[in-house]
This record gives C-alpha cells, structure tokens and sequence, in this order.
C-alpha cells in the first residue's frame, strides 16, 4: 500500500519550502557572520595600535599620495608643521554620544611633507544648524603634533553648505577648505591626541572607538538555528501528508482484502462439498428393553380365546 499522488505532491512542496527557507536563514547567518568577522577584525586593529608609542608620520604612511593600509589605522603619529587655519571645514551629521555635533577638520601643513588633514575635535551644532557656534582657532605658528591615522572614507555624492562636507574624504576637505589645488596631500586623516603649543580654547575631545563586537554573531547562529528549525518543521508536516494519507486509505485496503477473501471461499465451496468425506451417524441411543409386562395366561383364558377364534367366519374347525 502506498501514499496518494495528491499526498505525495503536497509532501514535495513542503519540502520545496523547507529548502527555501533553509538557504535563505543559512546565506542570512553567512552574511552576519561575515560582519562579525570583519568587527572582530576592526577590534583587533584598535586594541594592537592604540596604545602603541607614536612614530614619525613618514616613517609609518611614506610619501604623500601613497596607499593608505588598514593595518596603520589607529596607530599614533608625531609631526610638526603648522595648520592651515584659513582651510578649516566643519564636517556635518555626526552626533557625538547622541548630541548633534559638527567636526572641525584643518588642514596641516607637515615641515618637509604634505598636508594632512587633522580632526582637532568637534563643537555643538549652532541654532541654525549651518555653523557651529564659538569655533576655537589651533595653535598659531609651529606645532608638535600626535594625532592617530583614520582610513578615509570615499567622497560624498550629497551636497553640502560653504566650507563643510558629508564625509571623512580628504580630497573634499581640501577642496572645501580652498587648499590650492596639486598641493601635497596625504591620503589618510588624522584624530587629534596632543598639540604642543596647546589652543587658548581646546574643543571637544574625540570619542574612544568602541571594541563591542556587536550582536553579529549571535544573529548569525539565530539564522542557522531557524534553518534547521525550518527544515525539522516543514520535513515533519510532509511526513504528516503521507502518514495521514496512508492511514486514511488502510480501512478501504482492509475492506478490499476482507471481500477478496469471502469472494475466494465462496468459490471454493463447491469443490469442498464435493470432495468432503460424509459423517458418521451419531450413535443412537439404545432403546430400553420391553418390560415382560405380560404373565402367562391361565387354562380359562386360553379356553376362552379358543372359543372366540371358533366363532369367528372361516376359522376352521377346532
């Protein structure tokens, strides 16, 4: 006995869908595992360089113009030079712990090097959300600077106010900042750690990078967990299909069996009958003897008996 083609078509799509939704959670869980590595490895980059001693900054990124690694980003770096304080740029839509806050980026100009654009800390957002309100000036003439390499990031397509930008990008600052064009540029940017001179008025310190690793892997186990669960769930629903089905078509297979098998002794009745070997009779049961009721007659009797059979027609003569 087998399940019904119209079981079997149900069963199939479940299964159908447990692959579905099975692939889906799997690739869902690769790509935040991919996440989690690529956290896990921003992590490792911060706690290997932020407390590392500074470097000369030439020694560390070379020329002006050459590739930034992601292997020096957080690492500390020493110069001196002095700023561009004519080229500052405010950089927009980057809240500081939840508070609206504008970064003030300004271009540095390295003894013997290229300019390098340096995030000296941020100041709240003015009423008009347009400038920010008391601005504070870098130090005037030669500065000792440390500061820690940024990776940058690529230009912004949004358009910005006069002398503020979207992004990190170095190329945007410059421009923004008026810095004349072909100038020497190195291609990373810089977060602010001392300044020697200090500023009359220090802004706003940057914030220390977070090392949370962030809730990537445990999302990427739940995916995994709900692609088994799918497989488990809509793999026991098509085993119901064909368990459910069989057992509503076994009581017909019964029956079928059941009129099969009297149709076969009703044939072979006959066959029986004729080869079957009579029985024996039932022994009877012994009748009881006749009592000897009678007594013997006396003469009288018999005398009488005589006389009677005489007078009877054509008896004969006693």
């Amino acid at each position: 006995m087998s399940a019904s083609s119209a079981a079997v078509r149900r069963a199939a799509v479940l299964v159908l869908v447990a692959l579905a939704v099975a692939t889906t959670c799997t690739l869902l869980g690769r790509w935040q595992w991919n996440k989690h590595v690529t956290r896990d490895a921003l992590i490792a980059t911060v706690e290997a360089n932020w407390a590392a001693p500074p470097v000369p900054l030439a020694s560390l990124v070379g020329a002006p113009g050459d590739e930034p690694t992601a292997s020096g980003e957080w690492r500390s770096v020493s110069l001196t030079g002095h700023y561009l304080s004519g080229s500052a740029v405010l950089l927009r839509n980057r809240p500081v712990n939840g508070q609206p806050a504008y970064h003030v980026l300004v271009p540095f100009q390295a003894d013997g090097g290229g300019v390098l654009v340096v995030d000296r800390g941020w100041v709240p957002v003015g009423n008009d959300a347009q400038r920010g309100t008391d601005v504070p000036t870098p130090p005037a003439g030669t500065v000792d600077l440390v500061a820690r390499l940024r990776l940058p990031e690529p230009p912004s397509s949004r358009s910005a106010p006069p002398g503020q930008v979207q992004n990190f990008s170095p190329t945007q600052v410059l421009a923004a900042g008026s810095v004349p064009p072909g100038t020497p540029a190195y291609r990373w940017y810089a977060g602010l750690v001392s300044e020697t001179p200090a500023p009359a008025t220090p802004l706003q310190t940057l914030a220390t990078p977070s090392t949370d690793p962030g809730p990537y892997l445990s999302y990427a186990v739940q995916w995994w967990v709900f692609a088994l669960g799918a497989l488990a769930a809509f793999g026991w629903m098509a085993r119901r299909e064909i368990v459910d089905d069989l057992a509503a078509g076994a009581p017909v297979a019964v029956r079928a069996a059941r009129a099969g098998a009297d149709d076969d002794e009703s044939a072979l009745a006959p066959v029986a009958a004729a080869t079957s070997v009579p029985e024996r009779p039932a022994a009877s049961t012994p009748r009881a003897a006749p009592q000897a009721s009678q007594r013997r007659k006396g003469r009288d009797e018999l005398a009488e008996d005589a006389l009677l059979d005489a007078q009877r027609p054509g008896s004969p003569p006693a």
